[in-house]
């Protein structure tokens, strides 16, 4: 364990933790008080660590997303589909006729678009959701970016299942799911603050040059 611990950086405490948690297989027992580690151990690890510090993730949700990979059962579009609900996990969200009305909006623009997605389930909610807290907060006009957002949230996901086409053993496949699914949002939210600044930087050159 030390050794895995000088090679993945993670302290010998946080490694015995993920053990008993279940995110990180026990090493094989070399003596009743050794055990090794291999390279599949310290790969898991970076993986937990991955989803952890970047994706975002909880460690109960990495506990199903990793239960769902380790599965030779489970087909990678159901293991999509659970690391897909783990990054939009439940919210408290009253309830009333403005977010019935979201709830139909969200379906209208699944059927509207002919995506084959749950309206209701965890990411639709979390639309229905947004849209709310955007009229609540008097920015309900950004709703009508609804259907460009759409658009580009497509593109990205053909994006996804091209890279995740690629062949591949079930194992690299479904861990494939995983980091394209948690690590792409990641990327893809840090890309839009990028784009967001270069835009936003045109704009105000742009308008300084019209005042002057």
């Amino acid at each position: 364990m030390g050794e895995l611990c000088r090679r993945s950086g993670v302290p010998v405490a946080t490694i015995k933790f993920y053990i008993r948690q279940g995110l990180l297989p026990a090493g094989r027992l070399t003596s009743p008080t050794r055990a090794s580690y291999d390279s599949a151990h310290e790969h898991r690890l970076r993986l937990v660590r991955a989803l952890l510090d970047v994706g975002g993730l909880s460690l109960a949700a990495i506990g199903d997303v990793l239960r769902a990979v380790d599965d030779p059962d489970r087909p990678p579009a159901d293991v999509l589909r659970t690391a897909t609900d783990r990054l939009t996990p439940p919210r408290e969200t009253a309830s009333g006729p403005e977010l019935d009305a979201a709830r139909a909006e969200v379906a209208r623009l699944v059927r509207r678009l002919g995506w084959r997605a749950e309206a209701d389930g965890p990411a639709g909610e979390a639309l229905a959701g947004v849209l709310v807290a955007l009229r609540a907060s008097g920015h309900g006009d950004f709703a009508v970016l609804l259907d460009d957002y759409a658009a580009a949230a497509e593109r990205v996901a053909r994006a996804d299942l091209g890279h995740l086409g690629r062949p591949a053993a079930r194992a690299d496949l479904v861990e494939r799911v995983v980091v394209g699914t948690v690590l792409g949002e990641a990327m893809f939210s840090a890309l839009r603050r990028l784009a967001h600044a270069d835009a936003s930087a045109r704009a105000y050159t742009d308008l300084r040059g019209q005042n002057t």
